[in-house]
């Protein structure tokens, strides 16, 4: 028997993005995949593709069993939530494919310029990062319909890349900060900072 597809939407920190959640998986749980454009979504998302084809969709990160997009800020949601809900749950209910194939992922970490990008070395504490990120964080962070990912830990400092709703979040920095950074420091004394690269 097949389950009925029903999509809902849930406001996101970030007044740009709108998640609308399925209740079903779309992606492995842990896996997310984000497109900034119709070309680069080309091969890897067909749902991606075609959401681009309506021309207020700035943005479209999948993850679990939610998809964030960001929009243009030229037109408001109430005008383009119900016709996104529909396309989706239709898109969804007819078992299109939503993804085909992982993007690579895109770590464009840059300090300064781009031939320069920072090389993380393993160190000993990645896995405690990671762990204390996966248990505390990505939960809240899917919640708000974002994604975060741990780059490296050098010289006291952890950099982690911000994804879906939480990139050019208004409020991802304050959370950056005050919750994940403090969260560290007092599980690692190791730990001095937290930085975020937006995806």
């Amino acid at each position: 028997m097949n389950v009925p597809v029903t999509i809902y939407t849930e406001m996101t920190p970030n007044p740009s993005t709108m998640k609308f959640v399925a209740n079903k998986y779309l992606l492995i749980s842990g896996d997310s995949a984000e497109f900034t454009s119709r070309k680069e979504a080309k091969g890897f998302s067909p749902l991606a593709e075609a959401l681009f084809d309506f021309p207020f969709v700035k943005n479209v990160f999948i993850a679990a069993n939610f998809i964030t997009i960001t929009k243009t800020d030229n037109v408001p949601w109430d005008f383009i939530t119900m016709e996104l809900r529909e396309f989706i749950k239709e898109w969804i209910s007819n078992s299109k494919d939503v993804l085909i194939q992982m993007p690579a992922p895109k770590v464009q970490v840059t300090e300064g310029s781009d031939e320069n990008p920072i090389e993380f070395n393993a160190s000993d504490f990645d896995d405690p990062i990671k762990a204390l990120l996966d248990q505390y964080v990505r939960p809240a962070v899917e919640n708000d319909g974002g994604a975060i990912d741990f780059l490296g830990f050098q010289d006291g400092k952890v950099t982690v890349l911000l994804k879906g709703s939480c990139a050019g979040c208004p409020s991802s920095t304050a959370t950056l900060k005050g919750g994940i950074e403090n969260l560290l420091k007092q599980h690692l004394p190791e730990v001095l900072e937290v930085v975020a690269i937006n995806g």
